[in-house]
């Protein structure tokens, strides 16, 4: 595999080159978050190691930025803060993964591998369909420029549509991505809440299969 390692720290940079080497990986190493964004977009890796403490643009900053530029490349972030904060914010800019300083650079081969099986799908940290856009992780959805007061049930519907843009989605798949298996009114609450949503990001943006389901189209 051909791996970026994004470390300004001369020894931890080299530490973690030769131990990939030695692991049969191509390795290629940036030193600051600029240059890391300019090679990332230029060869495909797969998979970066991701310092969050970086000079000029964090470690997160890159990050979210790779995930907007839709690089979806494994990221691997490492890191001595163990502040749960600071895990948080790393896995919300697009991480896949967070690693603290010092580890076991076993353990940290073995993960690189582990999200090279999972592949670069695409995952970004902000949803967007058309003029609809939702951030899972701020709670917040909109459309165009409106901000849109969703109800949960409501903001967890409209997220399941936007993970899953133009595919039909029955009233038993809703059911079961929106509610949980203690849930027994099940008669027609997926109606209703289809019907709450319309009102809220426009009625021609979901559309109704007859006798199937519904189907979020871009509005």
């Amino acid at each position: 595999m051909r791996v970026l390692v994004v470390e300004d720290e001369p020894r931890m940079a080299s530490l973690i080159e030769r131990a990939l080497r030695e692991d049969g990986a191509a390795v290629d190493v940036a030193a600051t978050g600029e240059d890391a964004l300019w090679m990332a977009a230029s060869a495909p890796y797969e998979a970066i190691v991701l310092d969050v403490m970086l000079p000029g643009l964090d470690g997160f900053a890159v990050c979210a930025r790779l995930r907007a530029d839709e690089i979806w490349t494994p990221i691997l972030m490492l890191t001595a803060r163990d502040a749960v904060r600071d895990r948080v914010t790393g896995l919300d800019a697009g991480a896949d993964d967070y690693l603290l300083k010092p580890f076991a650079v076993d353990e940290l081969s073995a993960r690189l591998r582990a999200l090279v099986r999972r592949g670069a799908r695409a995952r970004p940290a902000v949803l967007q369909v058309g003029r609809l856009g939702l951030d899972p992780a701020a709670g917040r959805a909109w459309r165009g420029e409106e901000e849109l007061a969703l109800a949960p049930k409501e903001f967890a519907m409209l997220e399941a549509f936007m993970r899953r843009p133009g595919e039909l989605l029955t009233r038993d798949a809703l059911l079961g991505l929106v509610w949980d298996h203690a849930y027994e009114n099940r008669s027609n609450v997926v109606d209703v809440y289809v019907g709450y949503l319309r009102d809220k990001i426009g009625r021609d943006a979901i559309t109704t299969v007859r006798g199937r389901g519904y189907r979020l189209d871009a509005p």
